[in-house]
């Protein structure tokens, strides 16, 4: 019988738990428990004789990776997936793979939930802004950045979108206008909604330079990767416009100062929440076993993201 370690600092809901545990019950795996852990020696010690791991947030090191001597598999359950350490998988002979889509509605409604709140003055009791007639440039046309513009569309916005991964006329078929360049979506956007990966390309692409070309008024939302920002650009940037305004799905490292210094002007959750609804917990969790499944039994490598 296979071991199947779901090990999650942030568990998943009990009723997606279930539905794991009964598809692989089924197919006579056993499921392997490891939550609110608080040590990374703990997750070390549960990976040594599992074949297969489910993951969330957490780290799938090179440390951890090479203590699991039987494991063949690494599911993250959810898009992103920086938080496994590729190189260290592959030369294990590991296949890593994540849950594309199973998350993407509900980042994009707590994408949609921020810009209404930051365009109403973060419900401080002054009169803000309503979105309709206003511009929204979506950086990434993937899964969540094409719900974001489905949903800013019922709001009357004019959507623009740049992803050097898409062709115009994918991008353009939605009824969103695709830009050739990511300075003239910026230019062009009073909202920009951050959809990129965080790798060598994009860390820190987001810096002053690039965010001062947007109109007066503007606002950035970012729920894909604190990373992406260039903290210090932020800062500089809030104290030369005061009519820029943050809102963020990841609490940066320099929160502190940006909550001091820009009350009104910023927010961000008190733990990443993009993911945080009933609905994508369970779809990512049966994604999550459903493709390790598909692995062992039918060799199926569609998700996997690394060689």
């Amino acid at each position: 019988m296979k071991k199947i370690l779901i090990a999650t600092e942030k568990p998943f809901a009990a009723k997606a738990i279930d539905e794991i545990k009964k598809i692989a019950e089924q197919k006579n795996y056993e499921i392997i428990l490891l939550e609110k852990y608080t040590d990374k020696t703990q997750l070390i010690n549960a990976v040594a004789n599992v074949d297969a791991m489910i993951i969330r947030s957490d780290k799938a090191t090179k440390e951890v990776i090479e203590a699991a001597k039987n494991l063949k598999i690494i599911v993250r359950a959810g898009a992103g997936y920086d938080n496994i350490d590729l190189d260290a998988a592959t030369n294990n002979n590991i296949v890593a793979m994540n849950t594309p889509g199973q998350n993407s509605n509900a980042v994009a409604e707590l994408a949609i939930g921020m810009m209404i709140m930051a365009a109403r003055n973060f419900y401080n009791g002054k009169p803000g802004t309503e979105l309709k007639n206003k511009t929204l440039g979506i950086h990434a046309y993937g899964n969540v950045g094409r719900l974001v513009g489905n949903l800013a569309k019922g709001f009357g916005m004019k959507i623009y979108a740049f992803d050097p991964f898409l062709k115009k006329e994918d991008i353009q078929k939605d009824g969103t206008i695709a830009v050739e360049t990511v300075e003239e979506l910026y230019e062009k956007s009073q909202y920009i909604s951050l959809h990129i990966p965080a790798n060598e390309h994009t860390k820190q692409s987001i810096n002053y330079n690039l965010l001062n070309l947007m109109p007066k008024g503007a606002t950035l939302i970012n729920t894909a990767r604190k990373e992406v920002i260039n903290e210090n650009d932020i800062i500089k940037l809030m104290e030369d416009r005061n009519d820029f305004k943050y809102v963020s799905d990841i609490a940066p490292d320099n929160k502190d100062v940006l909550a001091e210094k820009f009350d009104n002007r910023y927010f961000f959750t008190p733990k990443k929440m993009g993911a945080q609804t009933a609905e994508a917990n369970i779809n990512a969790g049966i994604a999550a076993i459903n493709q390790i499944i598909n692995f062992f039994e039918k060799d199926d490598r569609t998700f996997q993201v690394n060689k």
